[in-house]
């Protein structure tokens, strides 16, 4: 197939985010394209070792009162699931005073909910038959008695705004898991909680777009721009496309600069580790509350991710916090502490101040779209998202309200 140089639409971005975007957008009958800076499904991507959660839970807003200063402490800390490493970078001290800011006020995160309750029923709609996605219940698990009390009181709530989530006993935690071994104080179980096996899934998408006619350009970055936006120079060639969707991740920023767009933007490294599965392993997803971090099962193979290092874009994976990782992992699983590892895996989460992603339209520029930032929750969010921005490419009304993802909000 010739390459086509003048699509409706040109993503930046391969990962789940831009990939979801390229969907909406070509079934609305866009012809797309998108150029990815490494392949899809690829190692430096955050879909590439992340445990894949999806529904109304998972990965919460990371700001909040008292963890800046938590983050700062955890330098010290080899097990901290914060750590933040201020340094001279101008763009990362801005990032933090807004982070600072986010963390002394509070974020509504119901934006953030509305779009994960979404993306749910996207996925049980299109790709509920795909194997590699999993609707098998969700528990989460806590560590301290203050913690589950305080998520406790949350269930009422929770249940008036659709969200089926109750409080386990031990026994049915128990039925739930049968011969798995938790090291905590009570938890919670969600019905609603899914996950992804990924890259798999990430991989699928790509190859479902492409047999769809949506051009994929893989090992192609973004050099520059002519106009606003006239045409799009890369390594492999110019397009000139009636629209951009910047979906670049932790790339994002630096991207959308090209242009004079500033997006406070930051990518904060997360790590993942897989291991053979141990015979008492989780057969459904968990969420370690209080260590903020995730375990999925996939198949005879468990991964668990977690650690939020904000440290700028330049700072190397720290074998360290690996480490750090297996040890909150195993205060929760004692099995998985000592089950072997397969995979060791650290990667770059593009994170905004308040955790929600920017969607919209760039004031700068007429046809430019950005849709980055989703952090920790990318799987979760990226498939109501790229609705959001196939409808604001379209010209229409979206679904939801993207005032509160707004570029300019800082």
């Amino acid at each position: 197939m010739p390459v086509r140089t003048d699509p409706d639409v040109l993503v930046i971005g391969g990962g789940a985010v831009g990939l979801f975007c390229a969907y909406h957008l070509h079934r609305r009958g866009a012809s797309v394209s998108v150029v990815e800076r490494g392949t899809v499904g690829g190692a430096q991507s955050s879909s590439s070792g992340n445990t894949g959660f999806v529904g109304t839970h998972g990965v919460s807003v990371l700001a909040e009162p008292g963890l800046l200063g938590r983050g700062l402490r955890g330098l010290a800390d080899p097990a901290a699931p914060v750590v933040v490493r201020p340094g001279a970078d101008r763009e990362l001290l801005r990032w933090l005073w807004q982070f600072r800011r986010a963390c002394r006020g509070a974020t509504d995160a119901s934006p953030l909910v509305a779009m994960k309750q979404r993306s749910l029923a996207m996925l049980r709609e299109d790709f509920g038959t795909d194997a590699a996605f999993t609707e098998s219940g969700m528990v989460l698990a806590f560590k301290t008695e203050q913690a589950f009390a305080r998520a406790s009181a949350t269930v009422p709530d929770a249940v008036a705004r659709g969200i089926p989530l109750r409080v386990l006993t031990r026994a049915e935690l128990s039925e739930l898991e049968p011969g798995t071994e938790f090291d905590i104080y009570g938890a919670l179980y969600n019905e609603e909680g899914a996950f992804l096996r990924v890259p798999e899934f990430t991989a699928g998408l790509g190859r479902t777009l492409t047999a769809g006619g949506v051009q994929i350009h893989e090992q192609t970055s973004v050099t520059g721009f002519t106009g606003a936006v006239d045409s799009v120079r890369t390594t492999r060639g110019e397009f000139r496309p009636g629209a951009v969707v910047i979906a670049a991740g932790a790339w994002s920023a630096a991207c959308a600069a090209m242009l004079g767009i500033r997006l406070t933007l930051q990518p904060v490294r997360g790590y993942s580790i897989t291991v053979q599965a141990p015979p008492g392993g989780p057969r459904r997803p968990v969420l370690l509350a209080e260590g903020r971090a995730a375990v999925s099962p996939f198949g005879d193979q468990v991964r668990f991710a977690g650690v939020l290092e904000i440290a700028g874009m330049g700072r190397p994976p720290s074998p360290r916090r690996s480490d750090g990782l297996r040890r909150i992992v195993g205060g929760y699983l004692p099995e998985l502490a000592r089950a072997r590892a397969v995979q060791t895996w650290s990667g770059l989460r593009p994170c905004t101040p308040d955790s929600l992603p920017f969607l919209g339209r760039a004031e700068a520029a007429r046809n430019v779209f950005v849709a980055a930032g989703h952090g920790a929750m990318g799987m979760g969010l990226a498939p109501a998202g790229g609705l959001l921005i196939a409808q604001a490419v379209a010209g229409q009304q979206p679904d939801l309200d993207l005032k509160p993802f707004r570029l300019d909000r800082f």
